[in-house]
């Protein structure tokens, strides 16, 4: 802005001052010829002619005058002392043969001039003068077309400045504004607010990573309502569960000491529920947290499977289900074996819960590629299609009453995602309802 300014201003300048100078050159020339003519003319009269001719051919006014002293107002014969045009010191400098050049007001037309006195000397004494002079108008005159187009350029280019700094301002402080707006809302729970991003700058990229942030927040809000929610659901029914049954116990409502065994056991069993579920809760806790520790270690994950499912021989016989093994031996992989055997421990404990007595139970480990695959497919009612997707969410069941029923704390899958998922492996379930389900999970093969 300053500099276009400054140009402007510049160009002006310049113009102005090389125009005024030009002119000045002109009349000096002009007064030169003259004076040259001076000396050659034949008499005095030829000269005067001259002089008349070139009065009427010039921008300029020319004077002759055989009297200095008489350019006192700048006409010949007007000797009013108020008129006085050349100072004492100027005549003094025709005096010694010096041109006298200026710009001021004439005092009789009170109006800026260009003045040029030539003096014309004979034998080194002052005989007379030329003065020749233009009014600044004049001069001015064909510059003024120059500074009105300059005046409305100025004017124009000011005026888009101005509106795109505008623009350009409210488009930087727009999104920043409603960043401020939206942050103070988000500060009070409200995460629901986005910025419309119309821009691909980086005040853009900006506003769309704060929506990026805003819908990470809200998501993660939403998770942790759905999170007590369910937490509170859960703790509600053995909380009401254990109240009731010890209420019934203290006010002597149970009657007989079998009566008083069942509600106690009651009792017991929600408690180990309760405690299930807050141990499962701490375990998934620490599993989402990026920095939780997970030992890296080769272990034959033939011979750990092996070893969970022996721990389930007595829950399968109860219900006369066979677990059918199928193992790789020789496959090694990478990981912490606490974890691994908390997913196969969970995953057989799932499977046992749903297969129906009688049934059987397939466990499967074997090579593809890279990775170690193991599969334990059940001979239960299988999944819905739609709930397939949403089994490794906290606390989701198919069938909320039936899992409720057989313990569940609705945590088992989802811890079962995360390990697998710090194990940089993949869980995939396949299911259908009437067809069982079958859980697949990869895991890399240790690399020596």
């Amino acid at each position: 802005m300053t500099a276009i300014v400054f140009g402007t201003g510049l160009t002006y300048f310049l113009y102005e001052k090389f125009y005024v100078e030009k002119q000045k050159e002109i009349l000096i020339m002009q007064g030169e010829e003259l004076r040259g003519y001076y000396y050659k003319a034949a008499n005095k009269e030829e000269f005067k002619k001259r002089v008349q001719w070139t009065d009427k051919a010039s921008d300029a006014k020319v004077i002759f005058t055989e009297d200095p002293m008489l350019l006192s107002a700048g006409i010949p014969y007007d000797e009013s002392a108020d008129n006085n045009l050349i100072t004492f010191e100027e005549r003094q400098q025709l005096l010694a043969g010096k041109r006298v050049i200026f710009i001021r007001e004439h005092p009789r037309f009170h109006q800026d001039i260009l003045a040029v006195t030539i003096p014309l000397l004979a034998k080194n004494q002052l005989t007379g003068a030329l003065f020749l002079y233009m009014p600044l108008a004049d001069i001015y005159e064909p510059f003024r077309s120059i500074r009105i187009v300059l005046a409305i350029s100025l004017f124009l280019l000011l005026t888009i400045v101005v509106w795109l700094g505008l623009k350009m301002t409210n488009r930087l402080i727009k999104p920043l504004k409603e960043m401020e707006s939206i942050s103070q809302k988000m500060s009070q729970g409200d995460f629901s607010k986005r910025i419309q991003v119309d821009q691909s700058d980086e005040v853009g990229n900006l506003a769309a990573s704060f929506n990026i942030l805003a819908s990470s927040l809200e998501t993660v809000d939403q998770k942790r309502r759905e999170f007590l929610q369910n937490v509170s659901h859960e703790l509600r029914t053995p909380l009401s569960y254990m109240k009731g049954y010890a209420e019934a116990i203290l006010d002597g409502v149970a009657g007989d000491k079998k009566a008083v065994e069942r509600y106690v056991s009651i009792i017991h069993n929600e408690t180990d529920r309760m405690q299930r579920l807050v141990h499962d809760l701490l375990d998934l806790a620490q599993l989402e947290d990026d920095s939780y520790p997970m030992r890296d270690e080769p272990l034959p994950i033939a011979q750990l499977i092996t070893d969970v499912a022996d721990r389930f021989d007595l829950a399968a016989s109860q219900k006369e289900i066979q677990l059918v093994q199928n193992l790789d031996d020789d496959l090694i992989v990478n990981g912490d074996s606490d974890r691994l055997e908390q997913v196969v421990s969970n995953l057989l404990d799932n499977a046992i819960r749903y297969t129906p007595n009688g049934k059987s139970i397939a466990v499967t480990l074997k090579r593809e590629g890279a990775s170690a695959v193991l599969m334990i497919h059940d001979s239960g009612p299988g999944i819905p299609k739609e709930d397939l997707p949403k089994v490794v969410e906290r606390f989701y069941r198919v069938d909320r009453a039936r899992t409720r029923k057989e313990g569940g704390t609705g945590l088992g899958l989802a811890i079962v995602y995360q390990i697998v998922k710090k194990h940089q492996g993949l869980l995939n379930i396949e299911s259908a309802e009437g067809s069982g389900t079958t859980v697949v999970v990869k895991l890399p093969l240790y690399k020596e």
